[in-house]
């Protein structure tokens, strides 16, 4: 069993249909698993719940809700190296969740940060083993122009054991 920190956005219903239209058809890693989110804090295991939900409960104080609008859709090889990943990218907004994600990972997380990987702020909407195809699906998505605009309000401590996730703490952002 892992500990994470998801954030849901919220983003109109139009925009919520059409994220999830695009994972149905090109994130069969996740779809069923999981709604549209932000990772911001990535699998840790071996830390107590409580330890875990107090620490974010800490860095999370005094944040604000983050709004953010995503215009852009890239391409990232997943650092298992066996497939690639397609993630709508914020512009606006993607500094405040660079600082918050940075902000989680000190303290008791401080030694869980992974420098060999970019953080990168996204919404993921697709994955496939052969990079071109994902290549072709962030081409289609950035010639749409598309605007996705949305809201971070709160923090979601998750577990997550093989096939299932489930929030067990939510933080609001205030």
């Amino acid at each position: 069993m892992a500990l994470l920190v998801l954030a849901y956005p919220r983003v109109a219903v139009t925009d919520f249909e059409w994220i999830q239209a695009i994972r149905a058809r090109h994130d069969e890693r996740y779809f069923r698993l999981v709604a549209p989110h932000f990772t911001l804090v990535f699998p840790v295991s071996g830390l107590e719940w409580g330890v875990f939900i107090e620490h974010v409960r800490r860095q999370a104080a005094g944040t604000r809700p983050i709004n953010f609008v995503a215009r852009c859709a890239i391409v990232v090889e997943d650092d298992s190296r066996q497939f690639s990943h397609v993630f709508l990218v914020p512009d606006e907004g993607f500094s405040d969740l660079v600082r918050l994600h940075d902000r989680l990972y000190t303290g008791v997380l401080a030694p869980e940060l992974r420098l060999d990987i970019t953080f990168i702020p996204h919404v993921g909407v697709g994955n496939a083993e052969d990079a071109t195809a994902c290549k072709r699906l962030a081409d289609e998505l950035n010639a749409q122009g598309f605007h996705v605009a949305g809201t971070i309000d709160a923090l979601d401590v998750v577990w997550y054991e093989q096939d299932k996730i489930e929030t067990i703490e939510q933080i609001a952002l205030t």
